[in-house]
């Protein structure tokens, strides 16, 4: 279902695929995820529900490693000069331990909590007002909640959006998801190659440290500069054994078209490329971002580093590679194609284009899921 309450995104179980695991050179990777077994992957799904959610840097009195982008603490909600206020259009779920602060706080403002949170469905959550703002969304597109009592108001999915994280055995990775327009506006806008930031200490069980060493070669292709962009993502297929359908973008218009759709912008943008795609000025438009290629750079390492843990669940480590490149080929083209309407495409058409992208697809766990399926 559609992860409109913003909570981490669930893992899905599916039989091993070994035709899409890694190959020679790099026969220890490829026997050991050969043998990855179902009970290996329930254990790690044990002990990722185990995992301290806030990645406090402890867990059962152990000291935990935390990651992160090197760009991650820079990450600052610009709170009302958002153009797409995350208090909007979400339903937020709130948390056990946010409902039972909220009940002990009296007054007005305990009122007006207790008259904004319907407890029917799934979970507690706030009940959306006038276009499907948030109760606590004033007028200035400021959070009440956090002007009346501090940040420590929130709820945990408040806290966190948009913020992700993967769990390991004894590693929490953490970044920010580029739905989020300031989130994407620091990714896309970065020069300099990505680096994970490691602080803490922990333990990698053997296939977490089989499936990172296999990322750390996905970084390592992503960010080769020596190399075309085409020339990169052909390299990420080929190190995970994955390939990705030989279809037109007019079917992938299609393809995407065919999923959960939210806003009308994206159906829009996708429709054009399907009446488009013939007539796209690719050649033009890769002649024009020269300069730029360090948005698809880091693009590619974004979407590898979000994604890739998940292949802990399910040993598919090939859809995830090509979730990237498909993702980076479609913003590519679809860049091309407001180049071909508009006689532009800034850095801040880019921004909203890769949000837009984000919000559609990875922030639906049911696409999520139809773009690995159909390519694996």
């Amino acid at each position: 279902e559609r992860n409109d309450k913003m909570q981490k995104p669930t893992l899905r179980s599916h039989h091993l695929n070994p035709a899409r695991l890694p190959i020679p050179p790099y026969p220890h990777i490829f026997l050991f995820y050969h043998s990855f077994a179902k009970a290996a992957r329930i254990k790690f799904v044990a002990k990722r529900g185990a995992a301290l959610y806030n990645g406090g840097g402890e867990k059962g009195g152990r000291i935990m490693q935390n990651v992160y982008p090197d760009y991650y603490p820079q990450f600052r909600c610009i709170a009302d000069r958002c153009c797409h206020n995350c208090c909007i259009g979400w339903e937020i779920d709130v948390d056990e331990d946010a409902l039972a602060a909220y009940r002990k706080v009296g007054g007005e403002m305990g009122a007006r909590l207790a008259g904004s949170i319907a407890s029917d469905g799934d979970a507690p959550h706030f009940i959306l007002g006038e276009h499907e703002r948030c109760p606590f969304l004033n007028e200035r597109n400021l959070c009440d909640l956090i002007l009346y009592g501090g940040e420590g108001m929130l709820c945990q999915i408040c806290t966190d959006h948009p913020r992700y994280r993967s769990f390991f055995s004894e590693r929490t990775e953490i970044g920010v998801g580029l739905c989020c327009e300031e989130a994407a506006r620091l990714i896309l806008t970065k020069t300099d190659k990505t680096r994970l930031l490691v602080t803490g200490e922990g333990t990698l069980d053997e296939e977490e440290t089989a499936l990172l060493t296999l990322r750390e070669r996905l970084f390592a292709a992503a960010q080769d500069r020596e190399k075309t962009i085409p020339q990169r993502m052909e390299d990420l297929l080929t190190l995970c054994g994955a390939a990705v359908p030989d279809i037109t973008l007019a079917q992938w218009a299609d393809f995407y078209l065919s999923l959960e759709r939210m806003d009308e912008a994206w159906t829009d943008i996708l429709k054009g490329l399907r009446e488009d795609a013939a007539v796209l000025p690719l050649s033009d438009f890769a002649a024009r971002m020269r300069g730029r290629e360090t948005e698809y750079e880091q693009l590619l390492v974004y979407f590898l580093c979000r994604h890739v843990p998940t292949a802990l669940d399910d040993g598919d480590i090939g859809s995830k590679a090509a979730f990237a490149v498909v993702s980076v080929r479609l913003l590519f083209a679809l860049g091309a194609l407001h180049f071909l309407r508009n006689g532009a495409f800034t850095a801040e058409d880019q921004i909203e284009l890769c949000r837009l992208y984000s919000a559609e697809v990875e922030y639906s766990d049911d696409n999520l899921n139809a773009l690995f399926d159909a390519l694996m």
